[in-house]
């Protein structure tokens, strides 16, 4: 048997998109669920359209499919075609999981849930040609993190291929953050041992955890930390601010070889922290965060999201000095963006306030909604400026410019962000709903 797994992407994020060169790691979706399939004796492919073109003609028994809301309309472009060519078409992944009616129209069987418990069920129900139209994770069946295959991953085509996980799932809970409507609030570890034999079986100084939250779970993070000592790898990973504030867990994870972290700063505004229920977030609090992070040789990716209903149109001007004056090494701004399953899309429904139906234009870079306190031109156009701003040459430089080891890695990022804010107004709402590459296939 013999099935392809691929990973779609929205027209920024694509391998033909925003960026020069990728600068962003290896997917554990392709890999992880590849690591399942090896268990079945099945011959896997993987496609990540964010590195190369998925191809027209696959010769194969199925399709796996992962699905996130801004690449669902594509997704179905791409399950529509390969089910007229008479390949079964799986689909799954967060979007499915939330909307799997919806997603259901345009393929054989959908999965709802975690990977390792619905996967299995499906393909003993395929081999035996009796498979049902959803298979969905009842949250109380016992299973365990499955390995990675990433012998199947290219070379060079991620900054790195060594991206793992810890665990799954956020005990916070952010009215706009998707991973709760998936996970409803579970929090899954992986066992230590295992976790640090994976770790050690690959051949890199440096790894990159992708947890939505490495220390939600105090007592694990400080297990985990405590292992990673012996190896001395250096590792990147998630963490919320308040980490810093919690002088033992941070000299821990100082100590284990954390060299970068991202953070969700989200907002320059206590209240505008309030209205998206971010409330272990303190802005007076980050000025010490970074001084303290710095200090210790930790860089910092550093989120923020406009449009909340507490942002008029000085918000752009605020977060820009902010960010310069706090030296955050890699700035990242976003649109408060109403996901389906979260308290802030039933939020907007609910007064009316979601103005796009096509969820290609779901994807943190573009206004769907209509902002309390300016028009959803200003919204783009501050938005637009504030990258643009920010990775400006001086921008950059007042930033970055310091003693560092990891300078050449925060040059080559920076660099690559300045060529995205360079292009962003380039993906209007044409382009990025546009599937007609797929359409022509069947011509």
């Amino acid at each position: 048997m013999k099935i392809a797994v691929i990973s779609p992407a929205g027209a920024m994020h694509r391998y033909s998109g925003s960026f020069k060169k990728p600068i962003h790691y290896a997917p554990l979706t392709l890999t992880t669920i590849a690591g399942i399939l090896y268990k079945y004796e099945i011959d896997v492919e993987i496609y990540d359209e964010t590195i190369e073109a998925i191809p027209k003609t696959i010769e194969v028994d199925m399709v796996i499919i992962t699905v996130i809301t801004g690449t669902a309309p594509r997704s179905y472009a791409y399950a529509d075609y390969y089910r007229s060519k008479g390949i079964t078409v799986v689909m799954g992944g967060v979007h499915p999981s939330i909307l799997p009616e919806e997603a259901k129209v345009h393929c054989d069987s959908v999965l709802i849930g975690l990977g390792e418990v619905v996967i299995p069920r499906m393909i003993i129900d395929y081999k035996n040609n009796v498979l049902q139209p959803y298979y969905k994770d009842e949250r109380n069946e016992k299973w365990s993190f499955a390995g990675p295959d990433r012998s199947l991953l290219p070379k060079k085509k991620y900054i790195t291929n060594s991206s793992l996980e810890a665990s799954r799932g956020c005990t916070n809970d952010c009215s706009f953050c998707a991973v709760n409507a998936m996970h409803d609030k579970h929090y899954y570890t992986k066992d230590i041992k295992v976790l640090i034999d994976e770790i050690e079986s690959l051949n890199t100084k440096n790894i990159l955890f992708v947890d939505v939250n490495l220390v939600a779970d105090r007592a694990f993070a400080m297990k985990l930390f405590k292992a990673l000592i012996p190896l001395k790898k250096w590792w990147f990973g998630l963490v919320t601010a308040d980490v810093a504030s919690d002088e033992e867990l941070f000299k821990m994870m100082v100590k284990s070889g954390c060299k970068g972290v991202l953070i969700g700063f989200e907002s320059v505004s206590e209240k505008g922290l309030a209205t998206i229920n971010k409330y272990k977030n303190h802005v007076t609090d980050y000025t010490e965060l970074m001084k303290k992070m710095h200090g210790h040789g930790i860089s910092v990716n550093g989120t923020f999201v406009f449009g909340t209903d507490e942002d008029r149109v000085d918000v752009f001007d605020r977060t820009i000095e902010m960010v310069q004056q706090l030296k955050i090494d890699l700035p990242r701004y976003s649109i408060l963006t109403p996901f389906p399953g979260t308290q802030l899309y039933d939020q907007l429904a609910k007064e009316k306030r979601i103005t796009d139906d096509n969820w290609a234009m779901f994807d943190v870079q573009h206004v769907v909604h209509q902002p309390k306190h300016m028009t959803q031109d200003e919204l783009t156009k501050g938005f637009i400026r504030a990258w643009r701003e920010t990775y400006s040459t001086g921008g950059i430089i007042k930033r970055i410019v310091r003693p560092s080891i990891l300078f050449p890695l925060a040059v080559l990022t920076n660099q690559a962000y300045r060529h995205y804010a360079d292009r962003l107004e380039t993906f209007d709402r044409e382009r990025m709903i546009d599937n007609d590459d797929i359409l022509r296939w069947y011509e």
